[in-house]
């Protein structure tokens, strides 16, 4: 996701091991505040994949993918179609129903899980790619979203986090947006230890999709780092 910030969830025709039984997991105030956001549009996004996703995965062998925050699918279904064995997560219902639809179109098999990511019970170090494209993933005293990201990836593995730059030194908005409540990838960078290389950590001109909501932001902010054991 994107502008004020992203977020992220789904619900599928496949049930997965995964998948809620009674349904959505996390907080149902942030589950109504992204419904809000996506049922006010048609399309609250362009439709395809983000461009630092693609940059930076070509060169990596498809294996297991986690796209955290998979809005209405484009990353997802673009991973799916090149050969990753996807699960993607996300907290509005609206959103993961275009995702669903959008896969179902592709014919493309995609795991959807409806919930934030600190609530999922995600199978730790399980995926080979972790990736986050701009998430607003909320800070906590104990950094539970830092280290859910960090310990989904399992050895060998790449975390691939984007965010827009700038938006971590804003001021709080009188909307109600403040980044200190949010991750960004300075603060997951903190906590790498002798288990992680970083192969990027860098700003660089941001490749925007045509349309969709947060286009006029011009730059990323992009953390991919490699769990070595």
């Amino acid at each position: 996701m994107t502008d004020n910030i992203a977020a992220g969830s789904p619900a599928s025709d496949t049930p997965s091991p995964i998948d809620a039984p009674g349904g959505y997991l996390g907080d149902p105030a942030v589950r109504a505040e992204w419904d809000s956001r996506y049922a006010d549009r048609q399309k609250l996004w362009s439709g395809r994949p983000n461009g630092a996703l693609v940059a930076e995965v070509a060169g990596l062998a498809p294996g297991r993918a986690l796209d955290v925050g998979c809005g209405e699918g484009a990353d997802a279904v673009w991973l799916a179609r090149g050969g990753w064995d996807v699960t993607a997560i996300e907290v509005s219902g609206v959103a993961l129903e275009r995702a669903s639809e959008h896969a179902r179109d592709a014919g493309l098999a995609v795991r959807w899980v409806h919930a934030e990511l600190t609530q999922a019970a995600l199978a730790p170090a399980s995926f080979d790619l972790v990736s986050a494209q701009y998430p607003a993933l909320l800070r906590t005293p104990d950094a539970a979203a830092e280290r859910a990201l960090l310990e989904a990836v399992t050895p060998g593995g790449v975390l691939l986090l984007v965010h827009h730059a700038g938006m971590d030194t804003q001021q709080a908005h009188d909307s109600g947006f403040d980044p200190a409540d949010y991750v960004w990838p300075s603060m997951v960078a903190a906590m790498l230890d002798d288990d992680w290389e970083v192969e990027v950590d860098e700003q660089r001109p941001r490749v925007a999709p045509d349309g969709g909501a947060g286009a006029h932001h011009t730059d990323d902010l992009v953390l991919r780092v490699r769990r070595l054991r």
